[in-house]
This record gives structure tokens, C-alpha cells and sequence, in this order.
């Protein structure tokens, strides 16, 4: 049951990880699901963008692409990369801190691991709601 936290190209260290990795392991808990080994590596826009166009053929910035090294039916195993510029610019958009945009991401790319989509309205609805919740039980 591991979690650990990267940084490529970049010099990033998450603020409290001990901290972070016990709110993560606790969603996957109430979300019924195990957890094997999770990566997050924290990177440039430049970064995150070859890894779009590379594995998924898309030719744009996003915060987040989450690779899950799971078969179905086993317990989480992935990699969540995470461009720290983006998180940056979301916070800024959306009228919230680092911490709080930097944190609905992390747990974003866990609800992708355990199942949820966010292609169609209804399910981005429901992801919305789920990271609501979730980022509430932060301490």
C-alpha cells in the first residue's frame, strides 16, 4: 500500500505527504476500493504535454493524466503525472488557493483509478461532487 510523490523537470515537494497519503488511502477506503502502489509525479506543462501527445494523440496542456498499471477487478496500481503550472493557473481561474486546485486534482486522478469518468455531463457532475466531498475530509 504505497504512495510516493516525484517530481520531473521541476523542483516540487507536496507540503505534508504523510498527511496527504493518509486522506488518500481514506478515499480509496470509503470508496470500497484497495490500493497497491500509487506514483504521483509532479511536472511541467512541457512535461505533461509530450506525455499527452505521446500516449494519448492529444495536442494539449491539461493538470492531470492518470495511467492506471491495474488489471480490473485488482487493487490500484497507477501513475498520476500532474503539471504543477496548470494547477497554478486553474487556482487563479477558479477563485481558489494552490492547495485546495492542488489537492481536487490529486484526488481526481484517484477517482479515475476506481472507475469514474468525466467525458459526459452527468459523470463530470458527479466527479465534481465526489472531489466536493472528498476534499472535505482533508484535516
Amino acid at each position: 500500500m504505497a504512495v510516493r510523490f516525484f517530481s520531473e523537470e521541476i523542483t516540487f515537494k507536496i507540503a505534508h505527504p504523510r498527511k496527504t497519503t493518509s486522506w488518500i488511502k481514506e478515499v480509496i477506503k470509503k470508496e470500497k476500493g484497495q490500493l497497491d502502489e500509487l506514483n504521483y509525479i509532479f511536472c511541467s506543462d512541457k512535461y505533461l504535454l509530450s506525455i499527452n501527445q505521446q500516449y494519448l494523440k492529444h495536442n494539449t496542456l491539461t493538470d492531470i493524466i492518470t495511467f492506471s498499471n491495474a488489471k480490473k477487478g485488482q487493487p490500484i496500481s497507477g501513475d498520476i503525472y500532474i503539471s504543477i503550472e496548470r494547477v497554478k493557473e486553474n487556482a487563479k481561474q477558479f477563485k481558489t488557493s494552490f492547495d485546495e486546485e492542488l489537492h481536487r486534482v490529486i484526488i481526481h486522478g484517484i477517482l479515475h483509478l476506481l472507475g469514474y469518468k468525466d467525458k459526459k455531463p452527468d459523470d463530470k457532475a458527479l466527479m465534481r461532487k465526489k472531489e466536493e466531498a472528498y476534499l472535505s475530509l482533508r484535516k
